[in-house]
């Protein structure tokens, strides 16, 4: 079998095997609505869900931002992979077998680099796990975490490990422990596990701490964050971003805490992973914590496809100010409603957690602040409510204002903030009014393509995107004679295609179109609910079928009596009899067919 047919028949077999639904409604919540299933779109900012996802179909569509396709267009668009990692992934996922020599070569080799680098995260957190186990060795970390209150449950969960202290194993244990297994020393530098040296060789990143892997949503351990053990500095210190790695969009504690949260609707945001751990020992798990970065667009992003709020519970002092500060905006342009619950001074939510207990962790974040609220309050305590103070205060809140993406969260934020300052509303309105005109959606009725061919040229498109079997049928009886409308005749070509090299499914469609206004049309046909049961659908299309080809006769037995009647109106203005009748029995001939058809 060749390359292509290999990786054609791999890439069946695993779309046959994954359920659509299956893996969608592992990051959004789905209802269902009829035969189809409903959520809110994961790929923009939506109040009213208008994300579909079509079992019979195995495709999804979102009405509000036009992203549509099948499985492997979900895997790759949630998780920013390229094909060949989605394929593997739903292949894993499912049980498939598949040989890297199903893809071409360029895609093995970028898969298998990044496969690299999954493989040494995964050897170095089984040796983390064994140092800290290690009677010797990991005695000190062991000590320390039991000192905090981390039972060997939880350190089994996250899988906890220890970064020897380099006095006692030496300054590149981890790195010869792994390449001893095969994994090249430049493959761990780039996994961010081993620092080059100038003179050559390498030596451990991680030394004498504390160490929480970084698992992805498919996982697999991606990267490290390491807490220090006794004096010494960064405290906590996290891998570097690789290709499997970027710190903006990881959350810790988020693939093991995502049914909690889902279940929950809410999520708690923390600032440190022990502050998470601890949190989750005293039954409160649906916390998760940014990577060393401050909260990022692409952080609260992910979080809104498992919740309907998040609530930041961060330290009273100025560094947890100043972080709740900077997540606002990005609260407000991913339209996910945020607040912020601040613990008392000196306590953070680890300390908070062993001194008061979980229900006081449970009242604080209830009695949490609206982000709105928390802002204005924030900047008055920052700027005072003199004249210069206010003129402060307004510049900020205009920019928080610009940043929301709900043109009815702008009013109120304007009415409210305006109250508040007493300022009228026109102070903040000037610079809205004009980033509406700018952001005022495109009107694409004048784009050319099917929705907007005569009615039965359309109806003739649709039946064959729906069922491309028939197209034989059609062009038997005149199809390309017939059809000249530039855009039908660009989707019977596109059909035409597909059916050379492939199956005759209409979802297949997709694969040999780039152009959005043509994919989204094609998979709007396809979300669309059949009114006809499934031993149905067969009898209808066959019905279909012999009315359009019906219609085909007619506009071609039209044409044919036109074109005839303006010969023979010619050969009588020419006073050419022999003509003329020969026109006229040519004519009658055609009518007797249609009669008799």
């Amino acid at each position: 079998m060749s390359v292509p047919a290999a990786r054609e028949h791999i890439k069946s077999t695993v779309k046959d095997a994954a359920d659509i639904v299956q893996v969608v409604g592992e990051y959004v919540e789905l209802k269902r609505a009829g035969n189809r299933f409903t959520g809110l779109c994961p790929f923009h900012n939506e109040k009213t869900p208008s994300f579909t996802v079509n079992p019979q179909g195995q495709f999804f569509h979102c009405f509000g931002c036009g992203e549509h396709g099948d499985v492997f267009s979900f895997v790759m668009q949630y998780h920013h992979m390229d094909f060949p990692e989605a394929l593997k992934t739903l292949a894993q996922k499912y049980g498939i077998e598949m040989a890297e020599r199903q893809l071409s070569e360029a895609e093995q080799i970028q898969l298998r680099r990044r496969e690299i680098l999954y493989e040494a995260n995964e050897a170095a957190a089984v040796a983390y796990q064994g140092c800290l186990r290690h009677p010797k060795l990991g005695k000190v970390a062991r000590a320390y975490l039991e000192q905090r209150g981390v039972p060997a449950a939880i350190v089994d969960r996250y899988r906890l490990g220890f970064a020897p202290d380099p006095e006692q194993v030496g300054w590149s244990f981890l790195t010869d422990q792994l390449v001893a297994k095969g994994i090249p020393a430049d493959d761990l530098e780039k996994a961010g596990l081993a620092v080059g040296k100038e003179r050559g060789g390498h030596y451990d990143r991680f030394r004498s701490r504390i160490m929480f892997p970084i698992v992805d949503m498919t996982g697999r351990v991606a990267a490290f964050g390491g807490r220090i053990l006794g004096e010494g500095k960064p405290k906590y210190m996290n891998s570097p971003e690789s290709p499997i790695f970027e710190k903006g969009r990881l959350l810790f504690g988020l693939h093991q805490h995502r049914e909690a949260i889902r279940k929950q609707r809410r999520s708690l945001v923390v600032e440190g992973n022990f502050d998470l751990i601890l949190l989750a020992v005293h039954g409160i798990d649906n916390v998760v914590a940014p990577l060393g970065t401050a909260l990022s667009s692409d952080h609260i992003h992910t979080l809104r496809g498992y919740g309907d709020e998040a609530v930041l519970l961060f330290d009273a002092d100025a560094a947890g100010l100043k972080a709740a500060m900077r997540s606002i905006p990005f609260f407000l342009a991913e339209q996910v409603e945020g607040r912020v619950a601040l613990l008392p001074d000196g306590h953070d939510p680890d300390s908070y957690v062993r001194a008061e207990g979980p229900a006081a962790i449970a009242a604080l974040v209830e009695g949490a602040r609206p982000l709105a609220e928390f802002a204005f309050d924030t900047l008055v305590r920052e700027h005072g409510l003199t004249l210069a103070g206010k003129n402060k205060i307004a510049a900020e809140l205009k920019g928080l204002i610009k940043e929301s993406a709900d043109p009815e969260q702008r009013a109120l934020m304007v009415a409210h903030f305006s109250e508040k300052l007493g300022v009228s509303q026109g102070y903040f309105l000037s610079e809205q009014k004009a980033a509406q005109v700018l952001a005022a959606p495109h009107d694409s009725s004048s784009s050319p393509g099917p929705a907007h061919l005569p009615k039965q040229e359309k109806q003739l498109v649709d039946f064959l995107i729906l069922y491309p079997e028939y197209m034989g049928e059609l062009k038997k009886v005149g199809l390309d004679r017939i059809i000249q409308e530039p855009a039908a005749v660009r989707f019977i070509s596109l059909l035409e295609r597909a059916a050379g090299v492939a199956s005759c499914q209409p979802e297949q469609l997709l694969e040999f179109t780039a152009d959005e206004y043509e994919r989204g049309y094609i998979v709007q046909l396809l979300m669309q609910v059949s009114p006809y049961e499934e031993g149905q659908k067969e009898e209808h299309a066959r019905r279909m079928c012999d009315e359009l080809v019906q219609w085909l006769f007619s506009v071609e037995h039209k044409r044919a009596v036109a074109d005839l009647q303006e010969q023979i109106n010619r050969a009588e203005g020419l006073g050419n009899t022999e003509l003329l009748m020969d026109l006229i029995r040519q004519k009658q001939e055609i009518e007797q067919k249609r009669r008799g058809f």
